[in-house]
C-alpha cells in the first residue's frame, strides 16, 4: 500500500500500526478532528509513511462478530491532508482497505465493513469507495470489498 503525493506524483510505501496507549496523548482533535481518546476501549490505527511514527490518519473499529462484521467507529485524515491543498492522497482508502482485509482474513466469504458516515460525506463514501446504503450505516461486502481490496494494494 502507498500514498500519492500531490505536489509530484511519486508514491510513498505506508505502514498501519496500532496505536500505543502512550501515544493518545499526543493525538489532539486540532490536526485529527477528534477526541481520539474516547477511542481507547478500541481498535486504533495509524497509518504513517513507512520508517515514520507521525500519524497521517487515524481509524477506529470494533469488531462486531455475530454479523460477520467490522464497524469504523472513527476515520480521520489529518488536516494538513484533507482538501484542495492536501500533501497526500489515498490516507482514508487505505485506511478503509486495511480494515476490509482484516475482515476478509476473519470472516472470508461473509465479510462485511461498515461505517456511519457525517451527513456531508455520505455520497463521497457512495462514489469512491462503492459503498451501499444499509440503514443509517454505509457499508460494504463481498465482492465489493473485494474490489477496494485490489484497488488500494496496487
Amino acid at each position: 500500500m502507498h500514498v500519492t503525493e500531490i505536489s509530484s506524483g511519486f508514491h510513498f510505501p505506508i505502514d498501519i500500526i496500532l496505536v500505543q496507549q502512550t501515544e493518545f496523548k499526543t493525538i489532539d482533535a486540532k490536526r485529527y478532528y477528534f477526541n481520539w481518546s474516547e477511542e481507547q476501549t478500541f481498535e486504533v490505527y495509524k497509518l504513517v509513511l513507512l520508517g515514520f511514527s507521525e500519524p497521517l490518519g487515524l481509524i477506529s473499529f470494533e469488531r462486531i462478530s455475530t454479523e460477520w462484521r467490522f464497524h469504523i467507529r472513527l476515520l480521520s485524515v489529518s488536516k494538513e491532508n484533507v482538501g484542495k491543498s492536501k500533501k497526500f492522497d489515498h490516507i482514508a482508502g487505505d485506511l478503509i482497505a486495511f480494515v476490509a482485509k482484516l475482515a476478509v482474513m476473519e470472516y472470508a466469504e461473509l465479510a462485511c465493513i461498515s461505517l456511519k458516515p457525517k451527513t456531508v460525506l455520505t455520497k463521497h463514501y457512495i462514489d469512491k469507495y462503492k459503498m451501499n446504503i444499509t440503514g443509517t450505516t454505509l457499508s460494504l461486502e463481498v465482492p465489493e470489498i473485494l474490489y477496494l481490496i485490489k484497488n488500494y494494494e496496487k
